[in-house]
């Protein structure tokens, strides 16, 4: 799709489209009281740190009550605080002095299963005829067998699982102590649309929408056919009927207008097996403000491969829908480990340039912004479901969960005690400490990337354009707006590499506004050449 250009989209000030979003695993973050899990008031303790970096929001992984045994993915109440964390009243004032500070707060929903110690469950489980007994899935065996072929994520056998009280099976689509909510229980579903409004009276400004789009299931429950896949299981089933039912599109549009009666509230989405065409099914006015987009983190270091995804999420998101940009999460391999070259940040901070400069929310993750690496955890220190259940080939989540560097004293500043999760070896010389004052760190480059976002605001919502397609080292993009334009030119190579782009030369109107390496020449083609590993920002006087 070579000098594809994508039309200026509306340009009202919003905060969730202009803005930076901060992911907080608020287990890893800050421990306020020495008990080796972080919590709500040692986030509260870092809010300026967070300020200064410039983002717009924070999102807050799961903080309601939960036993853990998919650390806060399985809920055991919506509308309170996991005391670990602390109380409702510490959330509160979390809001009061994160608001104080312009900055926005996301909290993370999981709403497609609670935990199997959830008060609904308990009871659900005993009979097939008391109050909760239809909210969950719940399904007689077939001649002996399971209900159908419907497997479980973590497990990777049958999703189901037998209860002698009932005579019944229940289905899960994670660990057996998720079980799946029934969201075609009006009752349930009133009791969804209602942790939308308690939370957003107290002032929430927005939600992350854990797999939502898995909240209904087939009602007939048909078995999904089969198709190749890999190493997992449960890829080698077609998710038809376990996934992306029709009547999701009235959920979503009946969340949108719960948060609608609110001022500038958002919601994102997480969207199982995701896919750029998902964008638009769940996407749009009275949709969901944003679909997360995944494969950044599956992307090869090559510049032709984050072209191709560029290209298909605006050819999705047009100038009707907001793309998301995301390079690290609690859920993958940690940039630095995947791009990293030893001690070197300079990769890293290409990846930045691009994650940041992009038309698009850019979403980062705690640490990101210091290079943090993925912690090696021995196998028989695993905590994680998916790395206990697949090991080696899925070392798990438990190392891009790690403790937050902060500085090189007792656990890297993250807690007093005795950290719930090893802390990465290198906290001694990466840390924020360490770079928060050098120029040249990446902590810094994150900081001056995101200061340039607030000040032009191209950055923000200008239109995009790929330029030199053809490029084999250099991903090159122009942002315009009323007029103006700037560009963005990454060498994903570690040594030099020209670009051709004719509106650059010599004698052309643009400054070099920021890079991370020496100023750029021409050569004697008039073809600008970079330096390796460079990201150099160009702005039309």
């Amino acid at each position: 799709m070579p000098n594809t250009y994508y039309p200026e989209p509306k340009t009202e000030k919003c905060w969730w489209r202009d803005g930076v979003i901060y992911q907080i695993y608020p287990r890893s973050f800050a421990d306020s009281n020495g008990d080796g899990v972080g919590d709500l008031k040692g986030i509260i303790s870092r809010l300026d740190y967070i300020a200064e970096l410039g983002v717009s929001a924070i999102w807050l992984s799961p903080i309601n009550p939960s036993p853990d045994y998919d650390f806060g993915y399985d809920v055991s109440n919506y509308l309170d605080v996991d005391p670990k964390y602390g109380t409702l009243a510490d959330y509160k004032e979390l809001l009061r002095q994160a608001h104080s500070r312009n900055l926005r707060v996301i909290l993370d929903l999981v709403l497609n299963h609670t935990s199997s110690e959830h008060p609904w469950f308990q009871a659900s489980k005993l009979s097939r005829d008391n109050e909760f007994s239809d909210y969950y899935l719940w399904r007689d065996g077939a001649n002996g067998k399971k209900p159908n072929n419907w497997l479980s994520v973590f497990d990777q056998a049958t999703g189901w699982e037998y209860i002698k009280e009932r005579d019944q099976y229940y289905f899960h689509m994670f660990v057996r102590q998720q079980p799946d909510l029934n969201w075609r229980n009006p009752k349930v579903y009133e009791e969804m649309m209602n942790v939308f409004r308690f939370w957003s009276d107290l002032g929430t400004d927005g939600f992350r929408l854990d797999v939502f789009n898995v909240y209904f299931k087939d009602e007939n429950f048909r078995s999904n056919p089969f198709k190749f896949g890999n190493y997992m299981p449960f890829n080698w089933q077609a998710h038809i009927y376990d996934c992306d039912q029709p009547e999701m599109l009235t959920a979503v549009r009946d969340i949108r207008k719960i948060l609608n009666a609110y001022p500038q509230r958002y919601v994102v989405g997480e969207t199982f097996l995701s896919s750029p065409e998902k964008l638009q099914r769940y996407a749009g006015e009275d949709k969901l403000h944003g679909i997360f987009d995944f494969a950044f983190l599956f992307a090869p270091h090559r510049p032709e491969a984050y072209r191709k995804i560029i290209r298909q999420i605006e050819a999705e998101s047009g100038d009707q829908i907001w793309p998301t940009y995301v390079s690290n999460n609690h859920d993958t391999q940690r940039s630095a480990s995947r791009y990293g070259l030893g001690e070197s940040d300079d990769r890293l901070k290409v990846h930045a340039a691009l994650v940041l400069l992009l038309r698009g929310t850019p979403f980062l993750y705690y640490g990101e912004e210091i290079g943090q690496r993925e912690t090696n955890v021995p196998r028989s220190k695993l905590m994680d479901p998916v790395g206990r259940r697949f090991w080696p080939i899925n070392k798990g989540r438990d190392g891009c969960r790690a403790p937050m560097q902060w500085n090189n004293q007792h656990c890297a500043g993250f807690t007093s005690g005795k950290p719930w999760n090893a802390v990465h070896p290198d906290y001694e010389t990466r840390n924020v400490s360490a770079q928060l004052h050098d120029p040249r760190s990446l902590y810094t480059f994150y900081k001056q990337l995101i200061a340039l976002r607030r000040q032009f605001r191209v950055f923000q919502v200008g239109s995009i354009e790929l330029v030199d397609e053809k490029n084999e080292n250099v991903l090159a993009f122009k942002r315009s707006l009323n007029g103006k334009s700037a560009f963005v030119l990454l060498n994903f190579s570690q040594l030099p590499a020209t670009c051709v782009v004719p509106e650059i030369t010599a004698k052309t109107g643009f400054v070099q506004k920021f890079s991370n390496k020496e100023i750029a020449a021409f050569n004697e083609k008039s073809e600008l050449v970079l330096n390796g590993d460079q990201a150099l920002i160009l702005i039309q006087k």
